[in-house]
């Protein structure tokens, strides 16, 4: 008996990514050249479908160089460098930084400018595009911290203004905040801004029942992928019969033997149509 295969529904691009993924598609369509600051998504499969349609990528060393193009920028966001970059080389800005992401730029440029010895914090994984964007709104100032074991190098004689990067688990930042109102001193302020993105945290609770409903997962991103790997941990931990794979050449025949139920899940940086090519794959092997 074939088992029976289901695609969650709630996987796939977030609103920022599928907005980004947009513009650049709009653009080529019209045969211009356009280059994109970074991968314009945490998954391999995809950037390679838009290099086909002539999307360039390049990186902050080789915009330096650019005179007089157009330039998209990803849902991550970029620090204001960038933008003096592009006016100064007569660059046109697309900007599809996630909206979610452009609030949190100016809510710490706010702070930051209203409170410049204060200590801005930001619960992120170091040298990630969004933090990068983030700690730029600082002049550089910010600290970032990667981990609650971290939490520990902050002076909590200082005042402490707390910020996430929008895809970060939201139980983590919840222990953080904890740790910090035990530690802060009395003659200091602490205040903290939940600014993890909901259709990113969200897909915490709905990944797990998904996975617990299946007796094999297969989870599908790219292993650069930040969010992709906070939610494939939550799938292992709830399903340990579940494999993180990048594209259906991965999925191994012996994986399926004797499963009754396959679900196929991913990243808010993971196609619809990877998914549906992974679970085209499995029927083929299932059929031979």
């Amino acid at each position: 008996m074939q088992p029976k295969i289901e695609i969650d529904n709630g996987s796939g691009f977030c609103f920022g990514v599928t907005t980004a993924i947009s513009k650049a598609e709009t653009e080529l369509a019209k045969g211009n050249t356009l280059y994109c600051l970074g991968d314009i998504v945490h998954n391999g499969m995809e950037c390679e479908r838009l290099k086909n349609m002539g999307l360039i990528t390049i990186n902050h060393e080789e915009m330096k160089k650019l005179h007089n193009v157009k330039v998209l920028l990803r849902a991550h966001g970029e620090p204001p460098e960038t933008y003096a970059l592009a006016k100064e080389n007569n660059i046109e800005i697309i900007d599809a930084t996630c909206p979610v992401v452009l609030q949190l730029q100016r809510r710490i440029k706010r702070q930051y400018d209203n409170n410049q010895s204060a200590q801005i914090v930001i619960f992120g994984k170091p040298g990630h595009a969004e933090v990068l964007g983030l700690v730029g709104q600082t002049n550089s100032q910010a600290k970032v911290i990667a981990h609650f074991d971290d939490v520990e190098t902050l002076d909590f004689g200082k005042d402490i203004y707390l910020y996430s990067q929008t895809t970060k688990s939201l139980d983590e930042f919840h222990r953080i905040i904890e740790y910090i109102q035990d530690h802060i001193s009395p003659t200091a302020t602490f205040r903290s801004f939940d600014t993890i993105c909901r259709q990113v945290a969200n897909r915490m609770p709905n990944v797990s029942g998904f996975a617990s409903r299946h007796d094999l997962v297969l989870f599908v991103c790219g292993r650069k992928s930040s969010n992709g790997r906070v939610l494939y941990n939550e799938c292992k931990r709830i399903n340990p019969n579940s494999y993180q794979i990048e594209d259906p050449s991965e999925i191994q025949a012996e994986w399926l033997k004797g499963v009754a139920s396959i679900g196929i899940c991913g990243a808010t940086s993971t196609p619809k149509w990877l998914m549906e090519q992974c679970k085209e794959k499995i029927e083929e092997i299932m059929e031979q």
